[in-house]
């Protein structure tokens, strides 16, 4: 792992992984016990689909709570306390409008774990964010996105 790993969050974003990990945990982790054991009570394990498909979600559940946890160790929460107000930052809602004449559209900027475009939530890594980020209210910026350059004026950031 890099030294300087990290994922970036909101105070929100890390809430909503720490409710994840604990469901994982505490809920979803002994309900597939519970199923291996009934499973293994049907006998013989080599042509047991229930069986084979219960370690498959056992599997799939730890590699989950494993990235989870790797990424609340690595968490870097987001203090905009130390940025400008109008400066586009992680955790801040951008609005901005496609030049010359399109509608105006607003964003939060999240980190990669909380990323939800149809929350209106767009990660930190995304093109549009990245070509946004430590920019200002009234800027003019051309952000270069797999279709071509886009030019956005920002308009608010809250």
């Amino acid at each position: 792992m890099a030294k300087d790993e990290s994922y970036p969050m909101t105070v929100e974003g890390k809430q909503k992984l720490e409710a994840e990990l604990e469901d994982l945990r505490l809920n979803q982790r002994p309900q597939i016990i519970e199923r291996i054991k009934i499973a293994r009570s049907y006998g013989d394990l080599s042509e047991n689909s229930e069986y084979e498909s219960a370690k498959n979600e056992q599997s799939m559940l730890e590699s989950r709570i494993t990235t989870v946890e790797h990424m609340l160790q690595y968490a870097d929460v987001v203090d905009n306390d130390d940025v400008e107000s109008d400066m586009v930052n992680v955790g801040k809602k951008v609005t901005f409008k496609e030049l010359p004449d399109e509608d105006p559209e607003t964003y939060q900027i999240v980190g990669a774990a909380e990323a939800d475009p149809l929350e209106g939530k767009i990660s930190n890594d995304s093109p549009i964010a990245k070509g946004l980020l430590g920019h200002k209210v009234n800027d003019e910026v051309v952000i270069e996105i797999p279709a071509g350059d886009m030019k956005v004026k920002i308009i608010s950031v809250e």
